[in-house]
């Protein structure tokens, strides 16, 4: 296969050919951060931690990569999306090495706290840095394909890889060395993402011009309300999927399902979802965006949050009847995918600043999910937490409904506009 049917065949898949390397590196790296998800807090109940400081450890690590998650589209325009990402795998690093080097062996809650909130700040400024380059240099046709490749290796790497793999390191190394080996797979990540990566380079901005685009950042709300509701669409997409594992892994364990059960079925479940995130990917582009989103993602998703919790009571003791309710949430929570498309499309130019707003919804549920669990678990118990996450899920679907693209189109190529590709600062 020649490079010219290479490119036309990954045009055809929606893959930018020039940053196949990238997407591979996000999987890896993504992977490395993904290690602890689906057991940390079990963990952490297990040797007398409570699950409300379980809890208020997730909600602070949430803060700051929902600052983290803002700042990345505004820096990848600004300051360079090579730099961007550069920065957030130090500042990464740096939180990992105190977390697990200092934090972790006694259990010392300050400083966990402070190095777990550290280590927040990376993984968004290097995968939503990578988004924001996506979505400028793929054509507005391929752009749902796109970002649907993103959310697949992003995805792949968060819940499926880092889930699998601690089911077969913690039996043999230990939680701590599993945690340590998350270093050498965020700088392998890095070393295909920003080493050899082919993606194309251009000279950054001034310090006026960054300054400009931070002030885009904060003001395109006020003068793109659409773009608020997809933010807003956005921090409802992933509030459930970062709020599970805060509680569910001991909900599961009532019900007699063991920690290694749990990550299997926390794996199977994102591996359904990365591959809806391609499907849906090619839905959104033939449907509609805003369609997929509202009927599959927010109706699906609220239907199936309840039948996933529900399933253990509803089929007391089968595995597989849990793990099918939980992969129908799975692939419901890619009905989402489009909204990566649907929001930079609102606006013709400043998308830098209209991905911030989404990559900073993005980056909320990792604060709101945990947040909610901590709130509400003592007052509602486990099922009244349930029933608050679907209820969200509804209201996004009702809130999609007003985000509308000009004309009505159902995506940006069915109205009039520009199919060109715009050069990105990397």
């Amino acid at each position: 296969m020649n490079s010219t049917t290479r490119a036309s065949f990954f045009d055809r898949a929606g893959l930018p050919p020039s940053l196949l390397s990238g997407y591979l590196g996000i999987m890896i790296f993504m992977m490395g951060d993904g290690i602890e998800q689906g057991w940390l807090s079990p963990y952490l109940v297990a040797h007398g931690m409570t699950v409300q400081q379980s809890a208020t450890l997730f909600t602070v690590y949430g803060i700051t990569i929902a600052v983290s998650a803002w700042f990345s589209g505004v820096l990848a325009e600004g300051y360079g999306v090579k730099r961007t990402m550069l920065t957030g795998l130090i500042l990464y690093l740096m939180g990992t090495v105190g977390f697990v080097g200092y934090g972790m062996p006694e259990l010392n809650y300050p400083l966990m706290l402070l190095f777990y909130a550290l280590r927040g700040f990376g993984y968004p400024l290097f995968a939503y840095s990578f988004l924001v380059w996506i979505a400028y240099v793929t054509p507005r046709q391929q752009l749902g394909r796109a970002v649907g490749w993103f959310w697949f290796v992003f995805t792949g790497g968060l819940n499926v890889l880092g889930a699998w793999y601690s089911s077969w390191a913690i039996p043999r190394y230990g939680h701590l060395t599993t945690l340590w080996t998350s270093v050498c797979w965020a700088l392998l990540g890095a070393l295909f993402a920003l080493v050899f990566n082919k993606g194309s380079i251009r000279r950054e901005k001034n310090n006026s011009a960054q300054l400009q685009e931070l002030i885009k950042g904060l003001t395109i709300v006020r003068r793109e309300p659409k773009v608020l509701l997809g933010g807003i669409v956005r921090i409802i997409n992933t509030t459930a999927q970062f709020a599970f594992p805060v509680f569910l892994p001991m909900y599961m364990a009532s019900h007699g399902y063991d920690t290694t059960q749990w990550l299997r079925i926390w794996g199977t479940i994102f591996t359904a979802n990365i591959i809806f995130n391609l499907l849906f990917g090619f839905v959104g582009d033939r449907l509609g965006w805003r369609n997929t989103i509202m009927w599959f993602g927010g109706i699906g998703c609220a239907a199936t949050t309840l039948l996933f919790y529900y399933a253990p009571q509803l089929w007391p003791g089968n595995f597989w009847m849990v793990l099918a309710a939980g992969v129908l949430w799975g692939a419901c929570l890619a009905g989402y995918v489009p909204l990566s498309a649907l929001v930079p499309s609102l606006v013709q130019k400043d998308k830098g600043a209209a991905m911030a707003i989404l990559n900073l919804g993005a980056g909320l549920p990792v604060f709101v999910g945990p947040a909610i669990v901590g709130l509400f678990i003592g007052i509602t118990g486990n099922a009244g937490v349930i029933w608050i996450l679907a209820a969200l899920y509804l209201l996004s679907a009702v809130i999609t409904r007003f985000i509308t693209l000009p004309d009505n189109a159902k995506t940006a190529h069915h109205g009039h506009v520009s199919t060109e590709k715009t050069p990105v600062h990397t």
